[in-house]
């Protein structure tokens, strides 16, 4: 029996450029994933057209940051010969895909989505959703069967969009007959890493509450914003015990840190644990903690400044890999649209048996 391709399909909306909450929650785990060598292919998807559920009015919002979010991919280790980066928008049998799988799911069902429910909120879209940004979960799951992933790697928050999926493919199978790959979700193995704080303490990093480190920034700039990292409001004196619930200082330091920054940084501490007792009891300034960490984002971030810079001298090979992906990915969409049309039976002029049934129906009547 032939043995099952491992696939991964994950991506991001171009509505900015991509930030530490990206990296720490997502990029780094798909570099890791690429140079693995378990997976027979990696496709990243630059999710142009979904951007534009909630951005059709403002479209050259999207089109500014198509080759930023390209050089953030690059950047941070993405091997366009390991991986295929590609735009969403080019590949056009993902919206033919969506239109069939929106046969499968019901209003109700895209109304209980959670994670659809949030975003609807946070977009103060409760009186005038567009119909595109209501159905993402279904343009979702045609991006994920369309390369017959098995394994999409995202946050928890987006768990509720593959179990979605799921339920589409299930219904599609036994509908049609056994198509479309059963996708599982692959989470952050890091707790911390789950969902990165905003720079101000808010639960989630966001380009619209201007809380984030982006990977593109400065070093100046990225210790500007480490410098005025929310702590813990109570902890007014070195000498007062600190708390490191809600302290986004040391939630960083849980996603970034590693022994290896207290020998070279902090030599007094022998591990992160033993920095966390110190400033639970007292004695622990934050200034210290945040110059600690400005040390451990530095280097975290020095070698992605240093491959941009690279990339960003040659823009038309940047460019390229981009066209290069799209047109493979779209050679990929195809083959699975025509396996499902297939099993729909409305591959009327690819099926020589249509014909030949037409032939057949008419000539008995004569």
């Amino acid at each position: 029996m032939k043995e099952k391709k491992k696939i991964i399909l994950t991506g991001d909306r171009p509505t900015g450029n991509l930030h530490v909450g990206h990296y720490a929650g997502s990029l780094k785990r798909r570099v890791e994933l690429q140079n693995s060598g378990e997976f027979d292919q990696i496709y990243i998807m630059i999710a142009d057209a979904q951007a534009l559920t909630d951005n059709a009015d403002n479209p050259s919002k999207i089109r500014d940051y198509i080759m930023e979010v390209t050089l953030d991919y690059l950047s941070v280790g993405i091997d366009p010969e390991k991986s295929i980066i590609f735009v969403q928008s080019h590949v056009a049998e993902l919206t033919e895909l969506s239109f069939y799988y929106m046969n499968l799911v019901t209003v109700s069902r895209l109304q209980r989505n959670p994670t659809v429910k949030s975003e609807i909120q946070m977009r103060n879209f409760e009186t005038s959703i567009p119909v595109g940004f209501f159905t993402y979960p279904i343009s979702q799951a045609a991006d994920i069967t369309a390369f017959h992933a098995t394994t999409v790697p995202v946050g928890e928050d987006q768990a509720p969009m593959i179990e979605q999926t799921r339920e589409i493919v299930h219904k599609f199978n036994s509908v049609y007959g056994p198509v479309l790959t059963e996708p599982q979700i692959l989470l952050p193995d890091n707790a911390a890493c789950l969902r990165l704080p905003g720079t101000d303490g808010k639960a989630k990093m966001s380009k619209s509450l201007g809380n984030c480190i982006y990977l593109a920034e400065p070093e100046e700039e990225v210790r500007k914003k480490v410098m005025s990292m929310f702590t813990d409001p109570g902890h007014i004196r070195v000498q007062d015990p600190g708390k490191l619930e809600g302290n986004t200082v040391f939630t960083y330091l849980d996603a970034f840190c590693n022994q290896g920054h207290f020998a070279e940084y902090l030599p007094e501490y022998a591990n992160l644990d033993e920095l966390k007792a110190h400033y639970q009891r007292g004695g622990l300034g934050d200034v210290k903690v945040k110059k600690f960490l400005n040390c451990v984002m530095q280097e975290e971030l020095a070698p992605i400044r240093r491959r941009r810079a690279e990339y960003e001298k040659d823009m038309d090979h940047v460019y390229e890999i981009l066209r290069r992906g799209s047109q493979t990915a779209k050679e990929t969409a195809a083959a699975t649209l025509g396996e499902v049309k297939h099993a729909m039976k409305i591959d009327y002029f690819q099926d020589a048996s249509f014909l030949e049934e037409q032939k057949g129906k008419y000539a008995q009547q004569s």
